[in-house]
């Protein structure tokens, strides 16, 4: 079955105009605890698992029904390039644990990259993040097609890889064309399963104890794209207000917050507002007393799995011990070393 459809021009994932396709590479190298793979490989759309790779079983699982029905070659094909990659990363780690001078001990390499889509507008948008025991170790300048390093480690990987110039258009056009393929390919595929009318956020104020900052949480809306904001005084208030990362829920549905980090007699002497816009409609909430919920109120957050599923989203540096269930797809993993 080929993989580049033509599609028509349709309301996909119903009327959700922003998709996003993330890819994870994980790579152990040293002891690791019981039954985790040395490698494993996840694929996710909008949040939602896709598939699943790692080194033990060495098979390509599909996660949801409508992408198990998919033809078993292109499985085949996916696995095999699962396996290619497993090989490369063993190398890279290798090869960077020599430039650090670490002969020993645990070591964990990853990459995480993917693709923001907006169907309506066409507008794409592409990352690349490297992370090595837990910290950024080369991140991706797409729009100025150059890999940039935070740490002086990762500058001649950096240098070699931005002079290939042949691999850099490659890679320009596996982000603006190949990975939108693939984000049109799943949303086709599962469109059925998919489509949802718009559900509205339930909005709180939560608060641990009378001196603990007040989050403003959103929960169960659909589709992703929200604004949480604050007012004081009628007026639009940034200081001290913290927005916290869009989160799946088990359900599809998404949930966000954003903290305001000021004492009660701040809040009680002016008027707060949390201000949450959606697709669906413009929720506020007055900070009272009375509004608020407390860690002792039955306040029930929809969360898919908190601490697996929020770190699958979060950058390369959070993303240190991830060992769900989910796959890749045909990655540029194949392509660079970190030495010739």
């Amino acid at each position: 079955m080929a993989l580049y459809l033509v599609f028509n021009c349709v309301c996909l994932f119903a009327c959700s105009e922003r998709h996003t396709f993330t890819i994870t590479y994980t790579e152990i190298n040293g002891q690791t605890i019981a039954r985790i793979p040395e490698v494993s490989a996840v694929a996710t759309l909008d949040g939602l698992q896709i598939d699943y790779y790692d080194s033990v079983r060495k098979k390509l699982i599909p996660k949801q029904d409508w992408v198990a029905i998919e033809s078993r070659n292109i499985w085949k094909d996916y696995t095999e390039i699962r396996e290619q990659v497993r090989q490369i990363n063993k190398i890279n780690i290798t090869v960077l644990m020599q430039q650090l001078n670490q002969s020993h001990g645990v070591h964990v390499y990853q990459r995480m990259y993917g693709c923001v889509w907006d169907y309506k507008t066409n507008d794409s948008d592409g990352f690349d993040q490297h992370g090595y025991d837990g910290e950024d170790f080369i991140t991706l300048d797409l729009k100025k097609l150059r890999y940039n390093s935070p740490v002086p480690q990762g500058i001649p990987i950096v240098q070699k890889w931005n002079n290939d110039s042949q691999q850099l258009q490659l890679l320009k056009q596996y982000c603006e064309q190949d990975r939108i393929d693939w984000i049109k390919y799943f949303l086709e595929l599962g469109k059925d399963a998919l489509e949802r009318k718009g559900m509205s956020p339930l909005v709180s104020l939560v608060q641990k104890n009378s001196s603990s900052p007040v989050v403003c949480h959103a929960t169960g809306f659909y589709p992703s794209e929200v604004n949480i904001t604050w007012l004081r005084n009628g007026e639009e208030h940034y200081e001290d207000v913290e927005l916290g990362e869009l989160l799946p829920n088990e359900d599809r549905t998404f949930q966000k917050t954003s903290t305001l980090s000021i004492y009660p007699d701040e809040w009680k002497k002016h008027q707060y507002v949390c201000v949450v816009e959606h697709k669906t409609g413009t929720i506020q909430k007055n900070l009272t007393e009375d509004e608020i919920r407390s860690n002792k109120s039955k306040l029930i957050i929809k969360c898919y799995n908190a601490i697996l599923f929020s770190l699958l989203i979060l950058p390369v540096n959070f993303l240190y011990f991830i060992f769900i269930e989910n796959v890749t797809i045909p990655a540029l993993s194949t392509w660079w070393l970190f030495c010739e």
